[in-house]
């Protein structure tokens, strides 16, 4: 089944999703909020038109399928998210639903009548919340499908509004109450596999002129979205070091320090990436002229191993501990918030390679340093698998620039990785 010949349809997904969602500067499409609403609206009509079934779970994500196909039976998923960061580019997961809806277009148009011709339907889910930089927690619409949103993570607040992520869940139709219980509203036996197109958000298959990449695994965290150091705030030009309490000085320590072990860390061969993020002072109260008081900051450790990311973490808690008796000052975390690392299952990965191969492709294998909703699905037991599409200029900012001629090379080679799973149909086994 060829799909090349859908970029015409794919190009004007794009733009008119973008339109929909453009704030000026990139698109801001909010976790739970209008532009994510907008999209998924979008969506919806488009899929109808196209004669789709369209469906919202229970965690108020998108599901489209082929009328023809019975909705119970086990079915191979493809997915990826619909929100974006605030001015963020127009790729990063709405590539991945497109991709999948390119795939169901073309079996509906092959097979009008008969639900595609497959004894393992396909299904895809456009997801609402993937996106950390809303209520500072990533995967809240594939998390709650699977009962993994805990009632304190329902009370974090959207970064703009205030309102908690309950409240705007229930705004949008999801059974809060259910959620809150962590009841699993999807049978995740009846998910035979799960297939994932996303943008690399990084530099390498830009560097390499690879078009596309098929991913090995994806990085865990761990991260505080708010530690507030404390210190005491006076006249910058009377007190002598020796008795300063400086919050900042403090902070820039203990970021300086998990600098120099992050180094270490890597000469050993350690998968590790760091990042403090925010850095602020209070705005009410700092001044050129007074010595900070109160600092807060964010602090986020990334790794392929769980066991690095506790050992990192607990050496973070160890410098805080150190540098508060040595400073004067004290260190208060908000709550501590996890994701585990994933591995991608080996059968799923060698069909998108192999559908590489046969699509005569440059591709590679590489791992994701960035998260996806993919690694819940594989921790929860789902084959899962991810296909990387070159895109320029990074992510998560309004410049990502992916060829649409490398993201019609990907839906080809996604499209073909389904057509072989439902080949296999009931007999896999990975």
């Amino acid at each position: 089944m060829q799909l090349l010949s859908y970029q015409p349809l794919a190009e004007q997904l794009f733009d008119e999703i973008r339109a929909l969602s453009f704030d000026g500067v990139g698109v801001t499409r909010a976790s739970y909020g209008e532009g994510e609403s907008a999209t998924a609206e979008y969506l919806r009509a488009f899929a109808l038109a196209q004669g789709l079934r369209v469906q919202v779970d229970r965690a108020a994500n998108v599901v489209f399928s082929l009328p023809g196909d019975d909705p119970e039976a086990p079915a191979i998923w493809i997915g990826s998210h619909i929100d974006s960061v605030p001015q963020g580019g127009n790729f990063d997961g709405l590539a991945g639903v497109i991709a999948g809806l390119l795939a169901l277009v073309a079996r509906q148009r092959w097979h009008p009548t008969s639900g595609g011709g497959s004894a393992l339907p396909l299904k895809v889910i456009a997801f609402r919340g993937e996106e950390s930089a809303w209520f500072g927690k990533a995967y809240m619409g594939s998390s709650a499908l699977l009962g993994k949103l805990a009632p304190a993570d329902l009370q974090l607040k959207q970064r703009s509004t205030g309102q908690s992520l309950g409240e705007c869940m229930a705004a949008v139709g999801a059974d809060v109450q259910a959620i809150s219980l962590q009841e699993k509203l999807v049978d995740t036996r009846a998910i035979k596999a799960y297939l994932e197109l996303h943008i690399e958000q990084g530099p390498v298959m830009d560097a390499r002129d690879l078009p596309l990449a098929v991913v090995s695994g994806i990085r865990g965290n761990v991260r505080h979205n708010r530690i507030v150091c404390l210190g005491d705030a006076q006249h910058s030009g009377v007190v002598p070091r020796w008795l300063r309490h400086d919050a900042m000085f403090a902070v820039s320590d203990l970021i300086m320090r998990l600098d120099t072990h992050w180094r270490e860390l890597l000469e050993r061969g350690t998968d590790l990436v760091v990042t403090a993020g925010i850095v602020q002072t209070d705005e009410a109260e700092h001044s050129i002229s007074r010595i900070p008081g109160r600092v807060s900051f964010s602090l986020e450790a990334r790794s392929k191993s769980s066991d690095t990311l506790e050992a990192f973490y607990q050496l973070v808690q160890a410098e805080m501990a150190s540098i508060s008796r040595e400073r004067g000052v004290r260190f208060q975390n908000d709550r501590r918030l996890t994701s585990d690392p994933a591995t991608m299952d080996p059968g799923l990965c060698d069909m998108l390679l192999q559908a590489c191969r046969d699509n005569g492709i440059r591709h590679d294998t590489l791992p994701s340093g960035a998260g996806h909703d993919a690694s819940l699905f594989a921790n929860a037991g789902v084959p899962s698998a991810m296909l990387f599409v070159r895109n320029q200029n990074g992510s998560h900012n309004p410049h990502e620039a992916m060829d649409i001629d490398d993201f019609m090379l990907g839906v080809q080679v996604l499209s073909d990785a389904v057509q072989r799973v439902q080949d296999l149909g009931h007999a896999l086994a990975f």
